[in-house]
């Protein structure tokens, strides 16, 4: 009896380790509940959204992309920072630009007639003031008028053939009767960013930038804050770039630039806002 119960223990346990080595051919990935799952959706594809903005926006917008994809993490901001004659000229060219910034009103005037802009994207987002500023350990320059003096050798302004803030200063100065009278002084910049890098070495006595470049740096001085009267007005507008691969995503990214926390942040630059 004791030897027949060996065999039936023998025989059993046999059946035990063949059933396991069938289910672990059925099953080769775990068990049966852990194979009949539904596999994870795959993640949304990353967005490479291009913006092309004016120079003087640098550093604003740089803060202002990490809040932007704090709550798109799909999306990734690309600045394209330059002058705005310079960024037109691209998007005429067929660079892909999602969204462009300029710093006045005829870039995105030249590109509208000529169709390239998502119709009804358009409108103005900021404003901005111009400013005089010379280095800031530098004395004797208090005005407009204080640049015809012999100290002050050279006058950085950007160039008004593409850099707005250059058209800006040349407004300021015909209507003061200097622009003529100061030609000999001019040191042409690329952009607005380099007029400001221009007086903060002191490679120029004075220089016309925005008062929102001014406020980035302790290395110049306000010296006057130029009258409205004295130049055309100075707005930012925005807009969605017809030949974007992302529209959708190019127009939240536009409106979340009128959201409060973003407009905090212009605010704080020394932008002013323009009501929607």
């Amino acid at each position: 009896m004791r030897l027949t119960s060996k065999k039936q223990i023998s025989v059993f346990l046999g059946l035990v380790v063949a059933l396991g080595i069938v289910v672990t051919a059925c099953f080769p990935n775990g068990s049966p509940n852990t194979a009949s799952k539904s596999p994870s959706p795959p993640s949304q594809p990353s967005i490479d959204l291009t913006v092309s903005a004016a120079a003087s926006l640098t550093n604003v917008l740089q803060e202002i992309a990490p809040l932007y994809q704090e709550s798109n993490a799909t999306a990734t901001v690309r600045y394209n920072f330059a002058s705005s004659g310079a960024l037109q000229r691209q998007v005429e060219q067929g660079s892909p630009v999602d969204v462009f910034i300029a710093a006045a009103a005829k870039p995105l005037n030249q590109l509208e007639a000529k169709n390239l802009i998502v119709p009804g994207s358009r409108r103005n987002l900021l404003k901005n003031r111009m400013v005089l500023i010379v280095p800031a350990n530098q004395s004797g320059v208090s005005n407009l008028q204080g640049l015809t003096q012999d100290e002050v050798k050279r006058i950085a302004i950007g160039d008004p053939a593409s850099v707005p803030a250059g058209q800006y200063a040349q407004q300021i100065l015909e209507k003061q009767g200097l622009w003529k009278t100061l030609q000999a002084k001019y040191v042409l910049a690329n952009n607005v960013r380099q007029v400001l890098q221009f007086v903060e070495s002191g490679n120029a006595q004075a220089g016309l930038v925005y008062l929102t470049d001014a406020k980035t740096t302790n290395q110049v001085k306000i010296v006057e804050t130029i009258a409205d009267n004295l130049h055309d007005p100075i707005v930012y507008p925005i807009a969605v770039i017809k030949t974007s691969k992302h529209p959708e995503a190019a127009t939240d990214f536009s409106n979340f630039l009128s959201s409060p926390i973003a407009q905090n942040r212009f605010t704080q630059a020394g932008f002013e806002i323009v009501p929607r």
